[in-house]
């Protein structure tokens, strides 16, 4: 069925323009295929006059079939006082050969006198000559009216008529943009309003976030009568970006109830959404809507016994259909309800009649008045649940350790030594490292290794420290985060002390320990 709300991509252009933001050629050839797949409707390759880059992607997008999604190449109106046929910049936007072509132009007078240098009259000829000439060749146009809302603001009849000159001149879309994202939702949804009113093609949005509301303008647009949202995937973009299209698509299809991306899509947003940041290189943000690991978390006592009857009392939908699941919070907010579940999430079988579930509790709640933190150490969370239930007894005790440093003038060495028992055996071993923590996690592995080949496969793949106490100054009590694989699962696990050292001791001891937990 036709959607009732077009999505147009812009990650691979306006989002690579973001702090931070770099995509190699393969990197965006990548995300133009999983967008494809995702079943957007648009997807804006890059302008292909601005850089080789994005010369070599249409290049090779040329030769990839697309199923769902139409590739767009991205320019502007023709230069002033130069024939359209002549301009450089248009040649290459045809030789893109992208079904879509994309072009902006200026609504404001002031950009058009400051900025352009040029008469009114010159503007609205390079508009309509732009368009027209891009529909000669075949070409499907949308025409993004840059700074629409301020320019509207600015001089109203100007601005209308620049919008009619591209929808006179053969344009598919009217894309209202709210370029510096100084608007707010009321202000996006009267224009929008007049511009279907006045306008006989079908209007867009595309808003930025500066105001924090690139969202909810696009929303007010599509209340208003838009009918085509841009965007980008995780708000990537300019300053502080653009409006998120994955908060933008549950929104329309959940909340607004329009038909936008396949339904079948809808359960992959969240799976869309870490991709685009893993391509990136970005570290996926817990706290997005919908689809960050903290958008269904849950850590109030009261919270969590209610969504324990009822999910729907603290969750605005189910995170499954956006890809999500929920995620209980340990910590001293925490009530019965939070052990239970959270046992259950990681395969404990308690309930609220379970004798042990009031000393894990307290005991909780104590590690966390000392200074430790469950809520991303799910291993040493584990590991107190079982010790606590099964009485069982440790596999394997360190003894003992010691952690040196030398410098011979040129570089600096540490060294580990660790002493472990398990059972009635001991094993010692000496190892090198980067760093300490590094010597004493080679060390504790070599040594275990001798009782636990399986502990070879496990290994750091992040180490976070967090100062408790910074009044205390060096002898401030530290908290140290770590995050283990076997290379099927993560975890991670938790250490506090007044010594770094031990603090990271204590983590890593709980992340071996946990690598030998049976399910």
């Amino acid at each position: 069925m036709k959607p009732q709300v077009e999505i147009y991509d812009t990650t691979l252009r306006d989002g690579s323009q973001g702090e931070g933001i770099n995509f190699s050629v393969a990197d965006k050839l990548r995300i133009a295929e999983k967008l494809d797949s995702f079943g957007v409707h648009y997807i804006e390759g890059g302008w292909p006059g601005s850089n080789p880059k994005d010369i070599e992607f249409f290049a090779r997008a040329k030769k990839k079939k697309f199923k769902n999604a139409r590739l767009a190449a991205f320019g502007s109106t023709r230069k002033k006082a130069t024939p359209v046929e002549q301009d450089d910049q248009v040649r290459l936007l045809i030789e893109a050969n992208t079904p879509v072509v994309t072009i902006y132009g200026k609504t404001s007078t002031l950009h058009v006198k400051e900025v352009l240098r040029c008469t009114p009259e010159e503007n609205l000829a390079m508009i309509a000559d732009t368009v027209k000439y891009l529909k000669d060749h075949g070409k499907f146009v949308i025409y993004d009216a840059e700074h629409a809302f301020d320019g509207y603001k600015l001089d109203r009849e100007y601005a209308l008529d620049t919008w009619r000159a591209a929808e006179k001149a053969g344009a598919d879309f009217i894309v209202l943009c709210d370029t510096n994202g100084g608007c707010l939702p009321s202000e996006i949804a009267a224009i929008t309003k007049e511009a279907v009113a006045k306008l006989n093609c079908n209007v867009g949005i595309h808003t930025h976030d500066d105001s924090g509301v690139g969202v909810a303008n696009a929303l007010a647009a599509l209340d208003a009568g838009a009918c085509h949202v841009q965007g980008t995937v995780n708000g990537y973009g300019e300053r502080t970006g653009n409006c998120n299209i994955i908060s933008v698509i549950p929104l329309v299809a959940f909340k607004m109830k329009k038909r936008c991306v396949p339904a079948k899509s809808l359960a992959k947003l969240k799976e869309l959404s870490m991709f685009v940041d893993e391509v990136a290189n970005i570290r996926h943000n817990p706290r997005l809507p919908w689809v960050g690991s903290a958008a269904f978390a849950h850590k109030g006592g009261t919270h969590v016994n209610a969504v324990q009857k009822l999910a729907s009392s603290y969750e605005h939908i189910n995170p499954e259909l956006v890809g999500n699941q929920r995620n209980i919070l340990i910590s001293d907010l925490a009530g019965r309800s939070n052990i239970v579940m959270k046992a259950h999430e990681l395969g404990f079988k308690l309930n609220n009649d379970t004798p042990e579930l009031k000393p894990i509790l307290n005991r909780i709640k104590e590690l966390e008045n000392a200074g430790y933190e469950f809520e991303a150490a799910e291993g040493s969370m584990a590991l107190l649940i079982a010790k606590t239930l099964k009485h069982r007894e440790l596999p394997f005790t360190v003894e003992g350790y010691r952690v040196s440093m030398r410098n011979d003038g040129k570089e600096s060495v540490c060294e580990a030594t660790v002493k472990v028992r398990v059972g009635k055996k001991r094993a010692q071993s000496v190892a090198e490292g980067d760093g300490p923590v590094n010597a004493l996690d080679s060390a504790l592995r070599a040594a275990l290794g001798k009782f636990f080949p399986q502990l070879k496969k496990i290994r750091l793949t992040d180490y976070k420290v967090r100062i408790l106490d910074g009044i205390a100054g060096t002898a401030a009590k530290t908290r140290v985060l770590i995050e283990s694989t076997d290379g099927k699962r993560e975890w991670g696990t938790v250490g506090v002390s007044e010594n770094i050292i031990e603090a990271s001791l204590q983590a890593l001891v709980d992340s071996m320990e946990f690598a030998l937990l049976k399910k």
